[in-house]
């Protein structure tokens, strides 16, 4: 009989970005995202207690194609409106999506990346209560 593994202490997911200034301004000013540890050369956000979003200068462009970063929200259509009033600008607004049984909207970070602000209306959903 194998031992159980060992919890996971977190999650860190890192994107290349062209320019990390830029790519900062837009996570801290715009989304609000706070800042866990600015590495120089890596800025690195925290977006639940043990859930971040790193970015790192690449000297070539990043190619973001495929790549879908979600923040969960217990309120899509509230969060996206004070993402608005931020100048925030999104691809597709708030709607319903049977086929997953979610709310979601998008917008493009600056440097192409698809961020899909979501909330799970399925029930089943097994992450913490305000995701749901």
């Amino acid at each position: 009989m194998s031992e159980a593994p060992l919890p996971w202490a977190g999650f860190v997911t890192f994107c290349g970005v062209a320019d990390l200034a830029r790519t900062a301004r837009f996570y801290e000013e715009q989304l609000g995202l706070p800042l866990a540890l600015d590495q120089g050369s890596c800025r690195i956000y925290r977006v639940t207690e043990t859930a971040y979003l790193g970015f790192c200068a690449k000297p070539e462009a990043p190619r973001p194609d495929g790549v879908i970063l979600t923040l969960l929200t217990d309120d899509v259509e509230a969060r996206c409106a004070a993402l608005e009033a931020r100048g925030v600008r999104f691809e597709k607004a708030p709607q319903h999506n049977p086929r997953y049984d979610i709310t979601h909207a998008f917008l493009r970070d600056p440097d192409g990346y698809l961020v899909e602000i979501q909330r799970f209306d399925d029930p089943r959903w097994p992450g913490p209560a305000g995701a749901r």
